[in-house]
């Protein structure tokens, strides 16, 4: 049996303005290599809603897919919690 080998990454929705795009802000946290303060750094990348389903605020999870255009390397899998309020 093949193994998934798709990374997943776990994010909020910045923005869902685009037809079938949103994009997800992935947070990080690094360790400074002198100081050792820990910090955080986000990444933005553009991923494919086909249902436009995710809005903003949202946390997803995305999953790597094949290229779908220029910018788009990402798929929304699922919505893990909804935005409250």
């Amino acid at each position: 049996m093949a193994e998934e080998r798709r990374r997943r990454l776990t994010g909020v929705v910045v923005s869902d303005k685009m037809q079938k795009t949103i994009v997800v802000r992935v947070e990080r946290t690094v360790r400074h290599p002198l100081y050792k303060k820990v910090l955080t750094r986000s990444k933005k990348y553009k991923a494919h809603d086909e249902n436009e389903q995710a809005r903003e605020g949202d946390l997803v999870q995305i999953v790597e897919h094949r290229p779908i255009s220029k910018t788009k390397r990402w798929m929304l899998e699922e919505i893990v919690r909804k935005k409250e309020g």
